[in-house]
C-alpha cells in the first residue's frame, strides 16, 4: 500500500499494488503527482530500493528524506486503519482494499478539516454537517 500525504497531513493519494515494484512506484507518483497543483520540493519516503530510481526520473528537483522516524506521521495514519480493519479480518481483492483505504483518508480529510465542507462546524459535528452539505448539493 503506498499513500501520500502533504506536510498538513492531508492525505493526497492512495495505491494499493500486489508487488512493491518500481512500475507500481512510478504509478504512485504519477497519479499523486497530478493531483497536486505544486510539484514537491522534498519527499519522504521509507528506504525501498525502488524509490530512488523512480523519483530521480520523475522529480528530480525534489530532495528525498529517508531519516530514521521522518515517516512517523503516515506510519501513524496506518494504525487507524489496520484498527477499522482487524474486526473486518482483511479484505479479499485489491480492489476492495483501494475503495476502503480511499474511504478512509477521505474521512481523515473530512474530520480534520481539509476541505470546504462544514468549515464553521466544531470538529465533533463535523462529519454529519458535511454530509449533509453534500446532501444539499446532490
Amino acid at each position: 500500500m503506498y499513500r501520500a500525504a502533504d506536510q498538513y497531513g492531508q492525505v493526497i493519494d492512495v495505491l494499493v499494488s500486489a508487488r512493491r515494484d518500481a512500475g507500481a512506484a512510478r504509478r504512485f507518483v504519477q497519479r499523486a503527482l497530478s493531483t497536486l497543483k505544486v510539484t514537491p520540493n522534498e519527499i519522504v519516503t521509507d528506504a525501498a530500493s525502488v524509490y530512488p530510481a523512480v523519483l530521480d526520473e520523475l522529480i528530480p528537483s525534489a530532495w528525498r528524506h529517508v531519516e530514521r522516524y521522518a515517516n512517523n506521521p503516515v506510519e501513524a495514519d496506518h494504525s487507524q486503519l489496520k484498527h477499522r480493519l482487524r474486526p473486518m479480518r482483511g479484505l479479499r481483492t485489491d480492489q476492495t482494499t483501494q475503495v476502503i483505504i480511499a474511504g478512509h483518508a477521505f474521512m481523515q480529510n473530512l474530520r480534520r478539516g481539509h476541505y470546504e465542507l462544514a468549515i464553521d462546524t466544531p470538529p465533533a459535528l463535523r462529519v454529519a454537517a458535511a454530509f449533509a452539505e453534500l446532501a444539499q448539493a446532490i
